[in-house]
């Protein structure tokens, strides 16, 4: 069985451990998963690419590598068989926890498909294979949309099921929830009508009675049971089978995406126990959403499915479209919201995400929300979670207070962030993180019993946030509703809106309730996030948001009411007019909380109003998200997931991220001045003895090619996986290999006396044009080539003689220092 996070190539034996390759023959945790590098369990790799990854010191060439000539032995000898011809195994792979070659990954595909366009002319056959190649895909997208779609159905079902299971069963069927109970009851009353004989609480099945302290006891502990149960059997399937299931999975999606190698984190494991164990960590009641790993969900869809088509099981830059793809699916499925979910993908996750990107991940999101819709898991035939029946015009003065809200939202944003952050770390660093089955097991008691005898913290989320966008109709029976009831006809609104009225007893009550859950959900929500079970961020901020902006609302309503000669209500809130809409005002809240905590703002903005159907209501939700980006910048550059890969010392280049320093790469690269001299390798002048003693006495993963060691004139560059393969199939398949046989790399074989061996000829694995950069090159032009062009390494030059090397690590770490913060903590090449 594949055990997601604890793998090791084929070829460990091959790779030694780099003296900056801190991830090596040490226990790390990612993701929330402790690692251990010396394990030999042998994972299928997330993703075979074209060369070896090490270290960051590895190879970037363009398709001159690839039209390299092949390489051999000289005329005498038996042919080596050329690794571009006959590929090896393990030539051409990545090890994990490594960066892809973006570079020679397109240029591979782009070879692929000359290839394929050259031989559709010459036969009906190959012309068939060149339209399915093309036509593969959209089918692919299409497989994911629906794969994906009906996922996220059957988590919406099971996840509403098992919430209600907390409160009591239904008698006619235990599978069904309770509204899919009391729906064919003819019993049930407008004031009440969740309440039908089907359905029945704990408390009445236990005791016979519903009523009563004793009955209440009963009902709180057996929600407390229920919570502790769904808790502990989603960590313990994530603890025991699939490490990477927890979390939310966009900070770890982002980096995959920017080009790294996570092994297993989108397997089928990692696939089959998040869909289970997401469903049991919402229905345990923690503060908690299932928006963020559905993306993790879609990705995984795809990273399997990729696996039926060639041009994408073989080439990582390709499985990275349609990994873009999918987070737009995730989202689109986890709200409804197919064109939020595209602009999501290309705002929030994607690092390459060329035109024809946008318009697969339109195409899968399309599939994706029809599917969801087909299952129909809300029983409202609608697409939206949220949907608004509310559409009042608001008006230009309400501008300020949903201003404030968006530095609400910054401020809540930029503190949960900090405060989050310092949990995870304290989390990391000292014994807490020992105890992850524990931790979730306290925290979900103590949420539990916290937020059972508030109604609007028992609620899930989703529920919570439906009921605070809600407008109070005339015989709404909600709390949120408890107003005076009106004395005279006049007072109602036109259609099924009713005019501002003054609050009653009930409403009081419920905003002392919300008040209070207020503060619960800020507390809690900060150390939920980055438990080790699945944990999404959206529908807490959310709710933190819709709670203030019903409060800020409701206030709103009451201050018009009584004040509506003031200046500034005059002219358009006059007596018995509806004025006021709280249910917009918690809109308004919660995109302002969710865009400080995300930094999201366009993509964001597309999703509240696909969410809520309140198309109207652009202007303010835009005003409100601005704001709070501008105010949570003004603490901190960094979103949640930005700050989550930080921690985790991910390689990733944040590409909104300026450098504004006036380095040059030669402060930058390696060897420094105090340190030894760079290895390299000569074209002609070594030995596979020498070649062998130099590459056991260093740690590095990439070797440049020089003419000579004292010309130091560039050559190339090639891979210690590459050449170590290379030398060990030339010993086991060809005669007359022996350590004192010459290295080449040459065109051609250089003269050598006539008993000599037979000299080993590589020039078909080396990158005959590595990326260079003068040593006088500013750091914020090397730091645009390297995000532009995804490069892993960049060698430095000084009037065509080889200076040093640069790497992306190298140069997260130079980063790390202008910041003030520990180079150290950049874990991953």
């Amino acid at each position: 069985m594949e055990n997601p996070g604890y793998c090791a190539g084929s070829f460990d034996h091959l790779h030694h451990p780099s003296d900056d390759d801190d991830d090596d023959d040490e226990m790390v945790d990612i993701a929330g998963a402790t690692l251990d590098f010396s394990s030999t369990d042998d994972v299928p790799p997330l993703s075979t690419g074209t060369n070896g990854g090490y270290e960051e010191n590895s190879s970037n060439s363009s398709s001159s590598s690839s039209s390299s000539r092949a390489a051999g032995m000289n005329g005498n000898g038996p042919k080596l068989v050329d690794p571009l011809e006959d590929p090896l195994p393990g030539v051409g792979t990545y090890e994990d926890f490594n960066t892809i070659d973006w570079v020679r990954e397109k240029s591979k595909d782009r070879d692929r498909h000359r290839e394929i366009t050259n031989k559709s002319r010459q036969s009906t056959v190959a012309l068939l294979h060149s339209v399915s190649d093309a036509f593969s895909g959209w089918l692919l997208m299409l497989l994911v949309g629906l794969m994906s779609g009906a996922l996220a159905g059957g988590i919406d079902i099971a996840a509403h099921w098992l919430t209600d299971m907390k409160g009591g069963v239904c008698l006619i069927g235990f599978w069904f929830n309770h509204e899919h109970c009391c729906w064919t009851s003819n019993e049930t009353t407008f004031q009440e009508r969740d309440r039908c004989p089907q359905w029945q609480s704990w408390a009445e099945l236990i005791t016979g009675t519903s009523e009563g302290a004793f009955a209440y006891i009963v009902n709180y502990l057996m929600y407390i049971f229920w919570a502790l149960l769904f808790a502990f059997l989603a960590v313990t399937l994530v603890r025991a089978f699939a490490p990477y299931a927890c979390g939310s999975g966009i900070p770890e999606i982002k980096t995959i995406l920017s080009g790294f190698i996570i092994r297993g984190y989108l397997g089928k494991w990692t696939l089959i126990i998040k869909t289970i164990t997401l469903v049991l960590a919402v229905s345990s009641g923690l503060s908690l959403g299932k928006e963020g790993p559905l993306v993790h969900v879609a990705c995984c869809c795809a990273n399997i499915l990729c696996h039926l088509f060639t041009k994408y099981r073989k080439n990582e830059a390709k499985r990275r479209e349609v990994l873009s793809a999918a987070a737009a699916v995730g989202v689109s499925v986890a709200f409804g919201a197919p064109i939020g979910g595209v602009l999501f993908s290309l705002e929030e996750v994607s690092y390459y995400f060329p035109l024809k990107t946008l318009w697969r991940s339109f195409f899968a999101a399309l599939v994706a929300a029809f599917t969801l819709r087909s299952i129909n898991p809300f029983g409202n035939s609608r697409l939206v979670l949220f949907y608004v029946e509310f559409h009042a015009p608001w008006h230009l003065v309400e501008l300020a207070p949903f201003i404030l809200l968006g530095i609400f939202g910054g401020l809540w944003g930029a503190l949960f962030i900090r405060a989050n952050i310092a949990w995870c770390r304290r989390r990391k660093t000292t014994r807490l993180g020992h105890y992850p089955v524990i931790e979730v097991l306290v925290v979900a008691a103590l949420t539990a019993v916290v937020a059972y005898p508030n109604s609007y913290t028992r609620m899930s989320g989703a529920e919570l946030i439906s009921e605070l966008f809600n407008d109070c109709s005339l015989l709404d029976s909600s709390q949120l509703c408890g107003y005076k009831q009106p004395t005279n006809t006049s007072e109602t609104g036109a259609g099924n809106s009713l005019a501002d009225r003054p609050a009653g007893e009930g409403l009081y009550t419920a905003l002392w309730q919300l008040a209070l859950a207020l503060v619960f959900k800020m507390l809690i929500t900060v150390i939920t996030f980055g438990m080790k079970v699945p944990s999404g961020l959206f529908i807490p901020s959310m709710a933190v948001g819709a709670i203030a902006g019903r409060l800020l609302g409701v206030g709103m309503e009451q201050l018009a009411y009584y004040n509506h000669d003031w200046f500034i209500f005059k002219g358009w809130c006059s007596p018995g007019a509806d004025c006021i809409t709280p249910g917009l005002y918690a809109m308004v809240g919660a995109a302002a909380c969710l865009g400080g905590v995300t930094r999201m703002t366009v993509s964001l903005v597309v999703i509240m109003f696909e969410l809520t159907g309140g198309l109207e209501y652009i202007v303010p939700l835009m005003a409100a998200t601005m704001t709070s980006k501008w105010v949570a910048d003004a603490f901190g550059r960094e979103g949640i997931y930005e700050a989550h890969i930080r921690l985790n010392g991910y390689p990733f280049l944040e590409p909104k991220e300026e450098f504004e320093h006036s380095s040059l790469a030669v402060d930058v690269m390696r060897p420094r001045r105090v340190d030894p001299a760079l290895a390299v390798l000569t074209q002609d002048g070594m030995t596979i003895g020498e070649v062998e003693t130099l590459v056991e006495s260093t740690h590095y993963s990439g070797f440049p090619v020089v003419v000579s060691q004292e010309s130091q004139r560039l050559v190339g560059f090639v891979l210690r996986r590459d050449l170590l393969i290379s030398i060990d199939n030339a010993r086991k398949r060809q005669d007359g290999v022996v350590s004192a046989s010459r290295v080449v790399f040459t065109e051609h074989s250089p003269s050598q006396p006539p008993d000599a061996p037979p000299p080993l000829r590589l020039r078909g694995i080396m990158d005959l044009s590595p990326f260079t950069v003068t040593d006088h090159t500013p750091m914020d032009i090397t730091v645009d080539i390297f995000r532009k062009l995804g490069l892993r390494q960049c060698l430095v030059t000084h009037n065509g003689r080889l200076l040093g090397i640069i790497t992306k690590k190298d140069i997260l770490k130079h980063m790390a220092q202008i910041a003030n913060r520990d180079p150290d903590s950049i874990l991953f090449n």
